[in-house]
C-alpha cells in the first residue's frame, strides 16, 4: 500500500486531484484511515489512473471518463467512442496534433488487442558519482529541456570530462506531481574538479540503491513503466526511500525520433 504522495508520484497525478478523484467516485483509494483520514492505495490502483490520465488527456470530461471506465472491456464501444472524440479533435483549434497522435496510439493499440506492457525491474547500487548538478524551479516537467541548455552554456569553456560511466540523470525533488512550479535537477557525471559557474554546482552523489526499469520509447510511456515498478516493490517487499529519477541513455540531444528515445526510471528502496 502506498501513501497519496508517493501514489502521486507513481501516478503523475498531483495530491489535489487525487482527493478531487477520491470525492466525486472516480478514483476510491483502498483504505482510508477513519481517525486521521490519510489514504493508502493499491499498487493495481495504477492501472485506472493511468486510464484516467490517458482519457483526461484525450479531452473526455470526468463524467465521460468514468462513463468509459465503466464500458473499458467494450471494444465496440470504446472504439466508437473514440472515433466520435477523434472527429471532434480534428477540429479543434491549436491543440488538435497532440491529441490525434494520443487517439491513433489508444485506438491502435485497442485494436491489436494488446496486453499491457510489461517491463522487467532489477534492483541495483549506483556508486559514488562526481557530478555536474543545475537545479531550478521550472514552469513544467516539459521544460526541462532549460536546465540541460543551461548546462551546455556555462560548461561550454570548462572542457568538461565525462564519468568512467557517463550517465545523465534528472531528479525530481517535490513530494508529489505538480501541474506547475515544479523543482527539477539534473546531473552529468565527470570525471576531475571544475568551478562552480553561476547555475552549475559540481558535487559528490553518494551510492543510492534503486528498483530500476528500462524502456524505449517516448516519455508518455513512464506512467506504465511506473506502474510496473510499483507493484515490483509492492510484491517484492520493499520500500521507497528516496526521489525518484531517470536516466537518459537515449534522449532528445541524440535523436528526434521519441521512438528510439532509451530511459530507465530508478526508484530508491530499502528493504522492509
Amino acid at each position: 500500500m502506498f501513501k497519496i504522495g508517493e501514489f502521486s508520484k507513481l501516478s503523475r497525478i498531483s495530491i489535489r486531484m487525487l482527493r478531487h478523484y477520491d470525492e466525486i467516485g472516480l478514483l476510491v483509494p483502498e483504505e482510508t484511515d477513519p481517525w486521521t483520514g490519510y489514504r493508502r492505495y493499491a499498487a493495481s490502483q495504477l492501472m485506472t489512473a493511468n486510464r484516467i490520465t490517458a482519457l483526461r488527456c484525450l479531452g473526455f470530461s470526468l463524467a465521460e471518463t468514468a462513463s468509459l471506465l465503466a464500458c473499458w472491456e467494450d471494444r465496440n464501444a470504446m472504439e466508437r467512442r473514440l472515433l466520435a472524440q477523434r472527429a471532434a479533435v480534428e477540429s479543434s483549434l491549436r491543440e488538435a496534433a497532440d491529441r490525434l497522435r494520443l487517439l491513433d496510439t489508444a485506438l491502435e493499440r485497442l485494436r491489436k488487442d494488446e496486453a499491457t506492457m510489461k517491463y522487467d525491474v532489477t534492483i541495483k547500487t549506483l556508486p559514488e558519482r562526481q557530478v555536474a548538478s543545475v537545479r531550478q524551479i521550472l514552469p513544467g516537467y516539459d521544460r526541462e529541456g532549460d536546465l540541460w541548455h543551461i548546462f551546455a552554456q556555462e560548461t561550454a569553456a570548462l572542457r568538461i570530462q565525462d564519468g568512467d560511466t557517463p550517465l545523465c540523470v534528472s531528479i525530481f525533488h517535490d513530494g508529489e506531481y505538480k501541474e506547475a512550479d515544479v523543482d527539477v535537477e539534473i546531473q552529468k557525471t565527470v570525471k576531475g574538479t571544475y568551478p562552480d559557474t553561476e547555475h552549475v554546482k559540481f558535487k559528490t552523489v553518494p551510492p543510492v540503491t534503486v528498483a530500476s526499469a528500462t524502456f524505449q520509447g517516448g516519455y508518455h510511456l513512464i506512467g506504465e513503466v511506473n506502474q510496473a515498478v510499483a507493484a515490483w516493490v509492492e510484491a517484492n517487499g520493499y520500500a521507497f526511500d528516496g526521489l525518484f529519477f531517470n536516466i537518459y541513455h537515449i534522449s532528445p540531444r541524440d535523436t528526434r525520433n521519441p521512438d528510439e528515445f532509451v530511459t530507465e526510471v530508478c526508484y530508491p528502496v530499502r528493504k522492509q
